[in-house]
């Protein structure tokens, strides 16, 4: 039993769903204690519930203790992890993405092909939004041989959720690659997509990104969604390489003028696009534990956030191997697997 204090580095929930994955992979049950507690409310929210519930699910004859909203202990015993057809409602406008995070792997490692159906948020602020796993995630894997596909069906913005994304899951584990050079840009574009708000919030946002960089008219689009998808707002910013997209997101918020929206997500992507790392902080998280299953492989990235540099420490306590960041001269940093 592996015990772990949920406050240790960047203290959020990723402690919980990386835990769950690889405690499915590797058959070692883990305790948390001080679960999320580097965060303002501690403890589980509903679609951390969500996913070990799903973990729980998938693991045939495992068990978890003291899982229920705003629990700040719990115990996971995995059991074998069973390929099949999954079906799981977050129960809010909580992130679809998260979940799929915590089960993805352990499927990709199962005895047979899966096919996960998850109901709630699409894109959630502080979470991968579809367009970020499809197009930056998904083929980093699949150039590791992995076999996966995802459709997003229906868009679910906070608070009212009600968004379905399906994935197809064949069974392989991945291979060691190099992600180190982004190859020459393809292309820019930004999507502003608005969803039972005033259309003039996106209009806004794009006007922004126009008067920010020098993208064609062309690549910079609005797209309504019907309003029962709503409400919701988010701006996605794209930047296509020959071996990477990177997709750099902006959540509508209450009381956050559109604006300042744009600008911020403007500054992250100029921050990107003047760097020469081949991942960017949030691509970095999500493939250091894919990396590490591999048992090798290294990438580039930016300057680790603590999202990643604990992310890190819990794959070292379930695996024999380390992630470790060494910065080169031009400022980015190199990822490998030890």
């Amino acid at each position: 039993m592996i015990t772990i204090d949920g406050s240790e580095g960047e203290g959020g929930g990723q402690v919980v769903r990386n835990a769950c994955a690889l405690s499915l992979v590797t058959g070692t049950p883990f305790r948390i204690v001080n679960v999320r507690g580097g965060r303002e409310k501690p403890g589980l929210m509903r679609q951390h519930v969500t996913a070990i519930e799903v973990a729980c699910a998938i693991g045939r004859g495992g068990a978890c203790e003291g899982v229920a909203v705003g629990a700040r202990e719990i115990t996971f015993r995995p059991g074998t992890v069973d390929a099949g057809e999954y079906r799981f409602a977050v129960g809010t406008a909580g992130s679809t993405g998260l979940v799929l995070q915590t089960v993805l792997m352990p499927l990709l490692l199962a005895n047979g092909p899966s096919r996960l159906v998850l109901e709630g948020g699409t894109h959630n602020m502080l979470a991968p939004p579809f367009d970020f796993i499809a197009k930056s995630f998904l083929p980093i894997l699949r150039r590791m041989g992995a076999r996966i596909e995802a459709r997003l069906v229906r868009h679910g913005f906070y608070p009212r959720g009600g968004g379905r994304i399906e994935v197809d899951v064949l069974p392989g584990a991945p291979s060691p690659v190099a992600c180190v050079e982004r190859g020459g840009l393809l292309g820019t574009s930004a999507m502003a997509y608005i969803a039972g708000l005033p259309l003039d919030i996106a209009e806004r946002e794009i006007a922004c990104v126009r008067k920010s960089f020098d993208w064609p008219d062309r690549s910079c689009a609005i797209r309504e969604l019907p309003e029962e998808q709503g409400s919701g707002n988010i701006l996605l910013l794209e930047a296509e390489y020959e071996h990477v997209t990177e997709i750099v997101s902006g959540f509508g918020q209450l009381g956050v003028p559109a604006e300042r929206l744009a600008k911020r997500a403007v500054g992250r992507m100029k921050g990107y696009l003047d760097s020469s790392a081949f991942a960017g902080p949030y691509l970095a998280d999500q493939l250091l534990l894919p990396f590490a299953l591999a048992g090798g492989g290294a990438f580039t990235t930016v300057k680790p956030s603590q999202h990643s540099l604990t992310a890190a420490k819990v794959i070292e306590r379930f695996l024999d191997r380390r992630c470790v960041f060494t910065q080169l001269p031009l400022g980015a940093h190199r990822m490998k697997v030890h």
